[in-house]
């Protein structure tokens, strides 16, 4: 077994790490030797990327690839990221933003033609403070993790959020009109 291999389970996420230091390592034998290094990591990856697609194919015609499979496909780590390096993932990135903010109260609004997702804040969470900024953190880092594709996120307050929390000065001598009549009328009634 070669020395770098990974464990399937844990070791696999270090793998990018690994191999950007080793390219990064090739670069000490000048800039061709890291060009070449970055060439022969395209190569290798454009061939399984291929083998991954012809894959899916012979499931796809075999009628193996049924809607639990691609479920199960998109729901491991490991096999959905590889899927996503190669643009061969099941869903879309709205669907995928959809799964990961499912069960929370932030609404996808669009994800636009340049890669920006675009999402409504549940109300009370539009303000200052840490928990908005937590919430946002944690918005960020799910779509990151599910779409990496996405080149921002913006975010928007919901529209009760927005509402002006003032009472306009008219209202309030409009109320104290309607009071002093309708306590006069309502003294001559008591009586």
């Amino acid at each position: 077994m070669p020395e770098q291999e990974f464990d399937r389970t844990e070791g696999w996420q270090a793998a990018g790490a690994r191999i950007d230091s080793l390219i990064g390592a090739s670069a000490s034998g000048g800039p061709v030797a890291r060009e070449r290094a970055e060439e022969l990591v395209r190569v290798v990856a454009d061939l399984y990327g291929a083998g991954l697609e012809r894959l899916l194919e012979l499931l796809h015609e075999r009628g193996v690839l049924t809607d639990e499979m691609i479920d199960a496909v998109a729901g491991d780590d490991l096999v959905a990221g590889l899927l996503l390096v190669h643009g061969l993932h099941p869903y879309d990135a709205v669907t995928r933003i959809e799964r990961a903010l499912a069960g929370g109260e932030v609404e996808l609004l669009e994800v636009t033609a340049d890669g920006v997702a675009r999402l409504r804040l549940p109300g009370g969470h539009g303000g200052c403070g840490s928990s908005s900024e937590k919430l946002r953190r944690a918005v960020e880092g799910a779509i990151e993790a599910a779409a990496p594709e996405i080149t921002a996120v913006e975010f928007e307050e919901s529209p009760a959020d927005t509402a002006p929390a003032v009472i306009p000065v008219s209202a309030l001598f409009s109320r104290l009109t309607d009071t002093a009549g309708a306590s006069g009328a309502g003294a001559a009634v008591a009586t």
